[in-house]
C-alpha cells in the first residue's frame, strides 16, 4: 500500500512538471521573505540541491530573504515601512496584526479571494477550508494563503519516566491529577522544576486558563455579549494554578527572561519535565532523546484534555487551523501575478510539498523498503546540521491547504497518539467568536492593550503583585481602550447574527 502511494505522488508530481516548467524559458525570480529558525546554520544558494530542484520544476528561481523568527515581527514591521523594500512575497505569522491589517487597507498586497476560489486554475488553492479562508480575510477580502495546522494542536507533555519515580504512573484524566503531577514534579529535586516556561507565557497561560474553562481571547456571555476572557472567573484560577506552582518551585524564578530558542534545551539538559505546548513537541523530544541520548524506552506521555469539576472538557486550540498567511505584495505586477499564483498552487501539491517540507530525497530525507519517509538514512548517520544548512527553514513557505500530500512517516506510538489526540478533542476546541471581526480600537492600540493584560499575569504568577494588582491592570486595559473595543466587537458580532 504505501509503495503504491509513493508511486501515485511520484506520478502526480511528474504530471505537475510538465504544465508549470515549460511556461518559462528562462527562469521567474521570486523574492521571498521567510522567518528562519536556524540562524546558527549558514543557509546554501549556491548549489542548493532543493533549490534547483524548485526551479527544474516551476522556471522559478528562489530569492530567499531570512529574518531570525525571534525578531520576525520588527522586521514584518520594517519591511512593509518601505514599499520599495518588500519582497515579491513573504510569511506574515500574525495575519491580524495591526501592521497586516493597515497594509492590506492601504493596497500593499494583492487580493486574492478570486485566486483561490478558482478551483480549475488553482485547485490545491481552492481546495483549502472556507472557514479558515474567512479567517484570514480583512473586510471581507482574501490577502493571502493561510499557513495551515493540525487543530488543535495544544495540549501537555510530560516526562512519564520521571513522574513514574515519583508515584505517578497513570495518564492524569481531571484538572487535580495535573496538580497532583506538577506538585509531584516540583518536588523531584531542588535544581530542577515541574513546569517548562519561558518568555513565550502566551501559550502556557492561555491553555491553562482555557482548561479551567476561559474563553480563548473573548467568549459570549450568558446574555449573549462578547466579553474579555480575564473577566471570566476561570481565568484567575488558571494563572491561581500557576501562581501556586511558582510559589512552590515548581517554575523557574527567572522564566521570564528564558529565551523561546532554549525552550528545547531546558527538557533536554533534564532540568523540567512538563510543557504547555504544541502537543507535536512531544514525540520531536522523544525522537531526540532516543538519537541522541540512546533512549529506548517511552519517556514521554501526551495529554489532550482534562476534565473539569463538572466533568467538562475545555481545550485552548494553538491555533485557529492555521499559522499565519503568504501574502504577494504589489511588487509582483499585475501580469506575473497569475505566475506567482501558478507557483503558490504547486507549493501547495505533492511535489511541491515534498520539497519544500522535506526537500531532495537521499539528502534531506530517506524512503524506507515499504515506501515510508525517514528523516535520517538508515545507516543511522546523524545528519541534521547538514540538513539545516540545505532545506533550512524553507518549510515556513509551506502552506499545505489541501492537507498533507507528503510521502508519510511511518508512525511511531507518540506519532499515532498525537494524530488521535488532534481528532478527539477537535470537539472540546474553543474558538475565538471575534476571530472574524476586526476593531479598529484592536488595529490601533491591539498590541499595547494585550500587553497590559499579558504582562500583569506574568507578574500575579510571579508574586509580583497581588489580586489587586491584578484586577488594577485590567482596570487600566479597560480605560485605555479595552472597553471600546469590546463594543466594537459587540457590534460586529451582534451585526453577523443579523445577517
Amino acid at each position: 500500500m504505501k509503495k503504491l502511494l509513493s508511486l501515485v505522488l511520484a506520478l502526480a508530481m511528474l504530471l505537475s512538471v510538465g504544465c508549470f516548467a515549460e511556461t518559462e524559458e528562462a527562469p521567474f525570480e521570486l523574492t521571498v521573505l521567510l522567518p528562519d529558525f536556524y540562524t546558527t546554520e549558514e543557509f546554501m544558494v549556491e548549489g542548493n540541491p532543493v533549490l534547483e530542484a524548485i526551479e527544474k520544476a516551476t522556471g522559478v528561481r528562489l530569492k530567499i530573504t531570512w529574518a531570525a523568527n525571534s525578531e520576525y515581527g520588527t522586521t514584518i514591521s520594517t519591511t512593509l515601512a518601505d514599499a520599495n523594500t518588500m519582497p515579491m512575497v513573504m510569511a506574515l505569522t500574525d495575519a491580524r496584526g495591526s501592521v497586516v491589517i493597515d497594509s492590506a487597507r492601504a493596497g500593499a498586497f494583492w487580493e486574492l479571494t478570486d485566486f483561490v476560489k478558482d478551483a480549475e486554475n488553482y485547485p490545491y488553492l481552492a481546495a483549502g477550508s472556507e472557514g479558515v479562508y474567512n479567517n484570514i480575510s480583512i473586510d471581507g477580502k482574501i490577502f493571502g494563503v493561510y499557513r495551515s495546522r493540525a487543530y488543535p494542536r495544544a495540549g501537555i507533555y510530560y516526562r512519564k519516566d520521571i513522574a513514574a519515580k515519583m508515584g505517578i504512573d497513570e495518564v492524569p484524566q481531571t484538572l487535580e491529577d495535573l496538580t497532583e503531577l506538577a506538585e509531584a514534579l516540583a518536588q523531584y529535586s531542588d535544581d530542577t522544576y515541574a513546569l517548562n516556561m519561558c518568555s513565550y507565557t502566551a501559550g502556557t497561560i492561555n491553555l491553562i486558563t482555557v482548561a479551567f474553562g476561559a474563553p480563548q481571547t473573548w467568549g459570549v456571555n450568558e446574555e449573549g455579549n462578547i466579553y474579555p476572557a480575564h473577566e471570566s472567573p476561570a481565568y484567575l484560577e488558571g494563572l491561581n494554578w500557576l501562581r501556586h506552582l511558582y510559589e512552590i518551585g515548581g517554575i523557574d524564578p527567572d522564566f521570564i527572561t528564558i529565551d523561546s530558542t532554549n525552550w528545547d534545551n531546558i527538557e533536554r539538559t533534564g532540568k523540567a519535565f512538563m510543557r504547555f505546548d504544541c502537543l507535536d513537541n512531544a514525540y520531536r523530544q522523544q525522537e531526540w532523546f532516543e538519537k541522541n541520548e540512546g533512549v529506548t524506552e517511552q519517556i514521554f506521555e501526551m495529554i489532550g484534555g482534562l476534565e473539569k469539576a463538572d466533568g467538562t472538557i475545555s481545550v485552548w486550540p494553538q491555533n485557529a487551523g492555521f499559522s499565519g498567511e503568504i501574502v504577494v505584495t504589489k511588487q509582483v505586477s499585475e501580469e506575473d501575478l497569475p505566475k506567482v499564483m501558478k507557483f503558490l498552487d504547486w507549493v501547495n501539491g505533492p511535489e511541491g510539498q515534498m520539497l519544500i517540507n522535506w526537500g531532495v530525497q537521499d539528502k534531506t530525507y530517506w524512503i524506507d523498503e515499504d515506501g515510508y519517509r525517514l528523516s535520517s538514512p538508515t545507516s543511522g548517520e546523524d545528519l541534521t546540521s547538514q540538513i539545516h544548512v540545505i532545506q533550512h527553514s524553507l518549510n515556513q513557505l509551506g502552506m499545505n491547504v489541501p492537507g498533507d500530500l507528503c510521502v508519510p512517516m511511518k508512525l511511531t506510538e507518540l506519532r499515532a497518539k498525537y494524530n488521535a489526540i488532534n481528532a478527539e478533542y477537535a470537539q472540546y476546541a474553543v474558538s475565538d467568536p471575534c476571530y472574524p471581526f476586526i476593531s479598529e480600537t484592536n488595529v490601533a492600540f491591539g498590541s499595547v492593550l494585550s500587553t497590559i493584560i499579558s504582562d500583569a499575569a506574568v507578574q500575579y504568577i510571579a508574586h509580583q503583585i497581588d489580586e489587586d494588582g491584578l484586577r488594577a491592570a485590567w482596570a487600566q486595559w479597560s480605560a485605555e481602550g479595552g472597553e471600546q473595543m469590546t463594543q466594537e466587537y459587540n457590534e460586529a458580532y451582534h451585526a453577523s447574527l443579523a445577517d
